[in-house]
């Protein structure tokens, strides 16, 4: 497949579909159709994805739009702590408010997203043991399936519960617009990767711990990317993911910080920090 040479309209097309055992790279539209392992406490399986289907939710929601925004808080503010977001009774978003955060002041958010047959507990692992020491707000959305819906057959139904998640979380807590981040592990990586770059001007950063793809779609805006991953990963070899995923987003022009460790599929103390400090700080 031939890939076109980078110009100022590439990002509206970006595709990068290097998932494990997948040799394709090209732009949306070239009908390539990424694979991906998907891995659970009963084992790795490899499963097919497919974007550019609508998904039950329709409209925006099926090409992995989100219209939620930070702005006025119009509710009372939610206490400090861990809890549910009481928006569903069966899968409900979690929501860690440290007591760092000053109702009324803007306060970094992460939006974090778990791996394939993971929990909503699963998704915070990563941030949570960090977040208090510097007052960052996270939430975390269980998908509503296995794994998230781009990779069960296009955007849809996890794309309108975050937005619903989202919309009840600005309502309540003031946010930092120029520090929103959504992130995520595996399965969850590679979705944040791909809805953080349609939803570009949301999201000013994107932080993906080990991703095995990002799913073809229109992009927006310039956010900040952070991408790590083991170089003894067995389960999305890095050869075949990040690799791939790091020089194209670079080619397309976003700026990213890349980490490769010793070690497998997993997200070491170490980068999640350094992650972290990345998301905080300044820019590079």
């Amino acid at each position: 497949m031939h890939l076109a040479s980078p110009s100022s309209t590439s990002r509206r097309t970006f595709l990068q579909a290097g998932a494990a055992g997948l040799a394709g790279v090209g732009l949306a539209g070239c009908g390539v159709t990424p694979r991906r392992r998907e891995t659970t406490e009963h084992g790795t399986t490899e499963q097919p994805g497919s974007a550019g289907t609508a998904g039950e939710s329709g409209g925006d929601h099926a090409s992995g739009q989100l219209s939620a925004r930070p702005g006025p808080v119009t509710s009372a503010a939610p206490a400090t702590g861990l809890q549910p977001l009481g928006i569903d009774t069966d899968r409900d978003a979690l929501l860690y408010v440290p007591d760092q955060v000053t109702p009324g002041t803007p306060a970094p958010m992460v939006l974090l997203l778990h791996g394939a047959g993971g929990t909503a507990e699963a998704g915070l692992a990563p941030l949570l043991d960090l977040a208090g020491e510097t007052g960052l707000v996270l939430l975390s959305p269980p998908a509503r399936d296995r794994t998230w819906d781009v990779l069960l057959g296009g955007y849809g139904p996890d794309i309108a519960f975050i937005d619903r998640a989202l919309e009840a979380t600005f309502a309540r807590q003031t946010i930092d617009p120029d520090h929103l981040a959504i992130g995520g592990f595996s399965d969850g990586a590679s979705y944040a990767l791909s809805v953080g770059l349609v939803n570009g001007t949301l999201f000013s950063h994107i932080v993906a711990f080990s991703p095995g793809f990002v799913a073809p779609g229109p992009t927006s805006g310039s956010p900040r990317v952070f991408v790590s991953h083991g170089t003894a990963d067995d389960v999305l070899p890095i050869g075949a993911t990040s690799r791939r995923i790091v020089p194209r987003l670079e080619q397309d022009g976003y700026e990213v910080r890349y980490r490769e460790f010793e070690g497998g599929h997993a997200v070491p103390p170490a980068i999640a920090g350094e992650a972290l400090d990345w998301f905080l700080g300044p820019g590079d």
